[in-house]
């Protein structure tokens, strides 16, 4: 197995475009796992980890640029007022110790559809921004995922960012699993509510062949939250229930080892639901802000 270690971003490019089988490898938390068991044994391994340019994020006009080398840790230390979404979901993922390896390019990366950073990127209509040799181009992440563990991918690009917009309004995420943490989840749900927009955002992940979005729960939501906006009154309990009925209606899961299709549905219901009450009680007190 040959071992690629560029140090410079042109570099990293310029191996993968030589080198098109080379599976990258930052923080190694997903990688490592396949390696020990044998599940993979790739011909090539192209360490990101001394790529500098990978490891830093900077704002871009209420846009977080989040490097694909970021880790987990940083997230939730550096950017949580942010991107409180994502930064909720990256305290789920592993132990301390994955936090601060593990990367949100590295979970794009493995195209997973249990992925934990994958439902607040969909809420935030985040794009990921990809290049090689032949240039870089953004990809919303509604489009980047085709199938279990696929992405939209060329065999010579490589994840150099993620393109997140600055919350402008309450942001949620929970999961269900046999604990909070170090656990795949049996389904999760993400939710952004866009004040300055009034728009609703979703993402589903464990329950379908790839994360996901609830495209008629967030038309129905912006509906019927059109008129409180601005009187910031409490949500009909009647319509909470209902957008949680539309959002397991969106999922597409499987009957496997850590629950049925029906059971997933059911839990995606009552995140969302109760995803939407803490959200907008958020919003009327104006907590999320501070």
């Amino acid at each position: 197995m040959d071992f690629l270690r560029p140090t410079t971003l042109a570099e990293a490019l310029e191996a993968k475009a030589a080198t098109p089988e080379a599976v990258p490898i930052a923080g190694g938390t997903d990688v490592m796992v396949e390696l020990n068991f044998d599940l993979r044994r790739p011909d090539a391994l192209l360490d990101l980890g001394g790529v500098t340019e990978l490891a830093e994020w900077d704002l871009d006009d209420d846009m977080v640029r989040l490097g694909a080398g970021v880790p987990y840790n940083r997230i939730i230390t550096e950017l949580g007022a942010k991107l409180p979404g994502l930064a909720m979901a990256s305290r789920t993922v592993g132990s301390p110790q994955i936090r601060n390896r593990g990367t949100v390019g590295g979970n794009l990366g493995a195209a997973s559809p249990a992925g934990d950073a994958h439902p607040p990127l969909l809420a935030c209509a985040a794009e990921i921004e990809v290049a090689s040799t032949r240039g870089t181009r953004r990809i919303p992440t509604s489009q980047f995922f085709v199938g279990p563990k696929k992405s939209v991918l060329e065999p010579d690009e490589l994840i150099v960012a993620t393109r997140i917009p600055v919350a402008s309004g309450p942001q949620q995420f929970a999961k269900v699993g046999t604990r909070n943490a170090m656990v795949i989840a049996v389904c999760s749900f993400g939710l952004a509510l866009n004040a300055g927009k009034r728009s609703v955002g979703t993402g589903i992940g464990s329950a379908g062949p790839t994360p996901l979005r609830a495209p008629e729960a967030e038309a129905f939501a912006e509906t019927e939250i059109d008129g409180l906006w601005d009187t910031r009154e409490p949500l009909p309990d009647s319509m909470m229930r209902r957008f949680g009925e539309l959002v397991g209606e969106a999922a597409n899961p499987i009957d496997d080892v850590r629950g049925t299709a029906a059971y997933r549905r059911h839990a995606l219901s009552v995140l969302a639901r109760r995803t939407l009450a803490w959200a907008w009680a958020d919003y009327r007190t104006g907590s999320w802000s501070t």
